[in-house]
């Protein structure tokens, strides 16, 4: 999920260098979103030579300013571009752990909504219709989509908002059966994969959302699965393909795609009993035999290193290689889905050692979906390598409308803990008071019918 964000970011930058002009200087990308990490600024343009009387060259227009986070909103940094993002994920985690969001967090995300059904990534004036022209997103959409689903205040608003985001993702999906980041934009795994989530989330058949070529969600999919003949990357998804249709293997899109093809959501629970993992190319493909490639794919990452890894940004001096905890959580809810325990439980192991420091620094996407890896695989968000996730989610935004009530289960869990480490178990020392009383019921008869 991580890299879909991250990619709205340097198109984002993009488009802001190339509205510059040729001959202007360039600004400063705007930062990245939570949890991505920021994009490299772009080194300012290096003044030609010139006279000794020539003017000194203008200094680069800064960026704007980022718009202040508003109330509602869960987490403090720039909104740009994910505020629906980590509000709509935020709230599909603490659903998971059983946290109603504040009414005032469902009214924020329910404003973002645009007249048509879209939502856009975020805008900061609510108070009228969106602009036109504002770009809207089918990522966004469809996460708002599924997170609406399960709230329950503002209850005829959001069963109206859904209904509007529904339809609009239908009219926004490509003749292919898929959807992109933006609608008239190609088709690409993760986007789809997103849109088929949010629909099994809230009911609806993946399969028989179709526009009027035909092709399902599912087709689309397939497009980007490597066969388990391709050298590397047998079995994965591709997040598009190259130019020349050369499809390579994205770990990001992998893990949507192998929870997709399932028809599974990101509030799945994992599946028993354990499942091995296989790379099969069948005579005719399908969507689920393709899923299973790509989770067998996962799978063996994760058994290697135990995590997935992030290429360097283009122009970042990083070496290759860098952990990738926020897709390393996405792997492990598709393998859990999967049925695939043993491969999801090692990459949880190594979330639980690496992944609260960088939640922290992420906010609450980042909680999330951390939050929601350890609901699929069996992991408690709650004691997550020592951290309680839900409290810190909590933490970012409004007060939760309500939480649950874990003391009865901490204290059943502390009177175990007792009764096991005092090498005397309860039923044992009931026992022996038992035996007492009946002694002493017998020592008490006797001495009656001894009595004159």
């Amino acid at each position: 999920m991580t890299t879909v964000r991250r990619g709205a970011t340097a198109l984002a930058a993009t488009a802001v260098l190339c509205a510059a002009g040729a001959g202007a200087v360039a600004p400063t990308a705007l930062a990245a979103p939570s949890p991505a990490p920021s994009a490299p600024s772009s080194p300012a343009a290096s003044p030609e030579a010139s006279a000794p009387d020539t003017p000194e060259a203008p200094a680069a227009p800064s960026s704007p300013a980022a718009p202040a986070v508003p109330a509602g909103l869960y987490g403090t940094k720039d909104p740009t571009y994910d505020g629906v993002w980590r509000q709509s994920l935020a709230f599909l985690a603490q659903q998971s752990t059983g946290v109603e969001p504040a009414p005032q967090a469902v009214a924020w995300l329910l404003g973002q909504q645009c007249a048509d059904g879209g939502f856009p990534s975020f805008r900061a004036d609510t108070t009228g219709p969106c602009p036109a022209g504002v770009p809207l997103d089918t990522n966004a959409t469809a996460v708002a989509l599924h997170a609406l689903k399960g709230v329950d205040s503002h209850a005829d608003k959001t069963v109206k908002a859904r209904e509007n985001a529904l339809a609009w993702l239908k009219r926004a999906q490509n003749a292919d059966g898929g959807w992109g980041y933006n609608p008239g934009s190609p088709s690409d795994a993760n986007s789809t994969s997103l849109v088929i989530g949010a629909l099994a989330g809230t009911g609806e058949e993946p399969g028989q959302v179709r526009p009027a070529s035909g092709k399902t969600p599912y087709d689309a999919l397939l497009t980007f699965a490597l066969p388990c003949t391709a050298k590397p990357g047998g079995g994965a998804f591709a997040y598009q393909p190259e130019k020349d249709g050369t499809l390579r293997a994205n770990g990001d899109a992998t893990a949507a795609a192998a929870l997709a093809g399932l028809g599974k959501h990101l509030l799945v629970r994992g599946v028993t009993p354990e499942q091995k993992p296989a790379c099969e190319d069948a005579e005719r493909p399908t969507a689920e035999r393709a899923a299973r490639n790509g989770a067998a794919y996962l799978a063996g990452v994760i058994g290697r290193s135990g995590h997935l890894t992030l290429p360097p940004m283009p122009g970042a001096s990083a070496p290759a290689d860098q952990p990738d905890v926020g897709n390393t959580a996405d792997a492990v809810l598709a393998l859990a889905a999967a049925g695939h325990r043993e491969a999801a439980s090692t990459g949880l192991a190594w979330l639980e050692k690496n992944g609260a420091a960088w939640a922290k620094e992420g906010g609450p996407a980042a909680y999330a979906q951390l939050i929601l890896a350890a609901h699929t695989a069996g992991g408690d968000p709650r004691d997550f390598g020592g951290a309680d996730l839900v409290r810190q989610l909590n933490a970012t935004g409004p007060a939760p409308a309500s939480v649950p009530d874990a003391a009865p289960e901490k204290a059943e869990e502390r009177q175990e803990g007792q009764e096991e480490s005092s090498g005397f178990p309860a039923w044992l020392l009931v026992a022996v008071f038992l035996v007492a009383g009946i002694g002493i019921g017998f020592l008490l008869s006797g001495r009656r019918k001894r009595q004159p």
